[in-house]
Parts: C-alpha cells; sequence; structure tokens
C-alpha cells in the first residue's frame, strides 16, 4: 500500500510543479509534510538542501530520497518513477502528435513561429550569463574596474577554441572550469 501512496503522491508532484524544479518544492512539502506527515520540517528543509546539492533536477531528487526514507530502495524506484512518469507520458504524447500531423500547415506554421521566440529566450538567458559572468550581481557597468578579466579571458579563449579549432564543447567546458579554479586560487 505505501508504494501506491509514494506513487501517486510523486505522480501529483510531477504533474503540478510547472515551471522547473523550484516549483516542486511548495507541493513536495504540501504532500509529504502536511498531508502525509512522512517528514518533519526540519527533514524536509534537509531533504532541499541534500537535493540541491546532488546532480539532477530537485523534484526527481527529493522523491528518491523520500521515496527512499519512506520504503527503503523499491520506495525510491516508485517516488522517483512516479515523479517523472506525468513528463514523460506528456512528451510521448505530443511527440506522437507531433509525428502524426507535422506535415499539416498549421502545425509548421505554429513551430516557425515559435523558432525565433524559443531562440530570443535561450540568448536572453545566456546574454544574462554573461553579463553575472563579467559584472557580477550588480549588472553590467560602464566602468572597467567592475569588469572581472579573468571571465573574459576565458570566455576569449573557450570561444576562440569552439569556433576557430571546432573543439568538443564538454572539453572547452572542463578546460574552462580547470582554468578558472586555478586562476582563482591564484589570484
Amino acid at each position: 500500500m505505501i508504494y501506491l501512496e509514494l506513487l501517486w503522491v510523486f505522480v501529483q508532484v510531477g504533474l503540478f510543479s510547472i515551471g522547473g524544479g523550484y516549483a516542486a518544492v511548495p507541493v513536495i512539502q504540501s504532500r509529504v509534510v502536511e498531508a502525509k506527515g512522512w517528514l518533519t520540517v526540519n527533514d524536509f528543509t534537509d531533504l532541499i538542501a541534500i537535493a540541491e546539492m546532488t546532480p539532477g533536477p530537485i523534484a526527481v531528487n527529493s522523491a528518491t530520497f523520500v521515496g527512499t526514507r519512506i520504503a527503503g530502495v523499491a520506495g525510491g524506484i516508485v517516488a522517483t518513477v512516479g515523479c517523472i512518469l506525468p513528463s514523460a507520458v506528456i512528451v510521448s504524447l505530443l511527440a506522437f502528435l507531433y509525428f502524426r500531423f507535422r506535415s499539416l500547415t498549421a502545425v509548421r506554421d505554429t513551430l516557425d513561429i515559435l523558432r525565433p521566440a524559443v531562440a530570443a529566450l535561450i540568448s536572453a538567458a545566456g546574454i544574462s550569463m554573461l553579463i553575472l559572468s563579467f559584472w557580477g550581481e550588480e549588472g553590467f557597468s560602464p566602468d572597467a574596474s567592475a569588469l572581472n578579466v579573468v571571465s573574459v579571458v576565458i570566455f576569449g579563449m573557450a570561444f576562440c577554441f569552439l569556433r576557430k579549432f571546432r573543439t568538443n564543447p564538454v572539453f572547452v567546458m572542463a578546460g574552462s572550469g580547470v582554468l578558472g579554479a586555478v586562476m582563482y586560487l591564484l589570484l
């Protein structure tokens, strides 16, 4: 019975936490702490800290942690499946509909309209990260002394390796991380 409860609670978390990982936190708290009483508020706070520190989405990490704590490894698996099941079903349904109706003019036109918007959203996120990296949390400043020269140099080198030498992005990211760590330890 506990496995069905875990599955149902985390299907609800996966279905109703629209907006990313942090949108799942209040839903998880509502279901796991308040409705079921599986965790105390202090345990929940620890859960969020652990879920943030471990790689992967916070909702999935939380589901695995709660499920394992409540019903062992099998509970962790059931809770994790419950958390990802709604997304998997929705994406599979959308993929089916796309492949079935992609030749329709309305579908092509809709996707043509959405492409620039998606490109703009990705570009905006990239520019925001670039500004954060170059100038910090204060944001863009025309004052040259506010510029983080180390970040600018690492960005320039990474850009050069990606564009001119066509280096694998994984190696560029790893190299940038190592170079950044060394530079910040030395400076």
